[in-house]
């Protein structure tokens, strides 16, 4: 695996993250954006659209166009793998709650 695509699985893991720790499980692109930076994934908007396109095809999340702006909102799979019950494919797995 390249190290590109290894930074890639490991954000789609970050988002789905900051999704599940969110009440309501949604969040906009931008601010998604901004966690990602946090974590030093700095990428293009564009490239933060195109990890959420992925979650979306992988069932993890569902977006929303609101106007300019996507948003996320966490799906069942996407919490699951999470909490460490199903395994996504294209993801980072999440380390050991220990």
């Amino acid at each position: 695996m390249s190290y590109e695509e290894r930074v890639a699985q490991d954000a789609r893991l970050i988002i789905l993250k900051e999704l599940a720790s969110q009440v309501d499980g949604r969040l906009n692109e931008v601010a998604l954006q901004h966690v990602l930076d946090a974590f030093a994934v700095k990428r293009s908007r564009e490239w933060v659209r195109t990890q959420l396109r992925k979650l979306a095809e992988l069932e993890a999340l569902r977006l929303q166009e609101l106007g300019t702006v996507m948003v996320a909102e966490l799906r069942s799979l996407g919490r699951n793998h999470v909490e460490r019950r199903e395994i996504i494919d294209g993801v980072s797995r999440p380390s050991d709650p220990s």
